[in-house]
């Protein structure tokens, strides 16, 4: 069990690692990885089953301690990505299908690589997992009503379709990991422990399997579609660090919100793309994917190098 805790703490800490050299492999060799298509909704449940069994009722204590902030978090997650996606996809005038993906991985909720990025730049963790817990919690109604709200205009869409698809691939496997973790504590409590491997190997093979299929399109707009996920989620950690402090939040807790703002779940948005949109549109957050488990160490080393303050600093 030491062996698998260690290995399990290697692959999570070289995620982006695996997750670029997977979408290599996919990319020269499609045909190898196209038939993982039909399984991205279940390798999705197998991630959010994993966060069910990790969730405990003290991970919603932080609602309660500090409700103001993670207010702050959970409506900026579901208001300034969204809206970011938007109006770049207006201001570079992007393709529809892709127009639709970048403004689908928006509508998202948060990833749970931001709790880690949280802890490495010395925020608050327990502030991140909340909002993360949270806006899950919330993705199956709010996700497909902004998508719509927002991308209609490019593409038509099937919001009630995709709740359904919402509640299939993220609510129900986690209620069902809760329900598991509740009944089989003792043993779930060693178990849990593995998931982030699990979870780790899932996420890299809906990644392979969307750019297999979408190996032409990337090639086509690659650039422009990575210099926009760029943009996105660069934007998403300055805008959710200014609206925070602006709202009078410490460092401490503005570390978490800017981080928790800016990593979105794009395992979700390409599984919702692949099974509502054309393939073209799963590829932002295939590539949301990747980038984001680059560039969210680089800002937790610069966050970690400001101040929390006395208070914080021991919690």
């Amino acid at each position: 069990m030491h062996a698998l805790l260690k290995f399990t703490q290697f692959v999570s800490k070289t995620f982006a690692l695996w997750v670029l050299l997977f979408a290599l492999l996919a990319f020269l060799s499609p045909e190898t990885f196209l038939w993982l298509r039909q399984y991205i909704p279940y390798l999705l449940g197998i991630v959010m089953f994993g966060m069910g069994i990790t969730l405990t009722f003290n991970d919603f204590s932080e609602v309660a301690k500090h409700p103001k902030a993670v207010i702050v978090g959970v409506v900026g997650q579901f208001v300034i990505m969204p809206s970011i996606a938007f109006v770049l996809a207006k201001a570079l005038n992007l393709p529809d299908d892709l127009a639709a993906g970048v403004i689908l991985v928006g509508s998202c909720p948060g990833g749970t690589s931001s709790n880690v990025m949280t802890y490495l730049a010395r925020g608050n963790t327990a502030l991140s997992v909340a909002c993360t817990t949270i806006s899950t919690l919330l993705a199956p109604l709010l996700t497909p009503v902004i998508f719509y709200v927002l991308a209609s205009q490019w593409i038509e869409i099937n919001a009630s379709a995709m709740f359904i698809s919402v509640l299939e691939m993220v609510l129900f496997p986690i209620f069902l990991g809760l329900v598991i973790r509740a009944l089989f504590k003792k043993q779930m409590s060693q178990i849990s422990q593995t998931m982030p491997l699990v979870s780790v190997i899932a996420i890299v093979l809906i990644l392979a399997a969307v750019v297999a299929g979408s190996k032409d399109k990337i090639i086509d707009s690659g650039l422009l579609i990575f210099g926009v996920v760029v943009l996105h989620n660069c934007l998403g950690y300055l805008i959710g660090f200014i609206a925070a402090k602006l709202l009078k939040l410490n460092n401490y807790d503005s570390k978490a919100i800017a981080i928790e703002v800016g990593m979105q779940n794009s395992g979700l948005g390409a599984a919702l793309a692949t099974a509502h949109l054309n393939p073209i549109a799963a590829v932002p957050s295939a590539v949301f994917s990747f980038w984001h488990n680059v560039s969210g160490p680089i800002l937790a080393n610069y966050f970690s190098t400001l101040k929390n303050g006395n208070e914080e600093e021991n919690k």
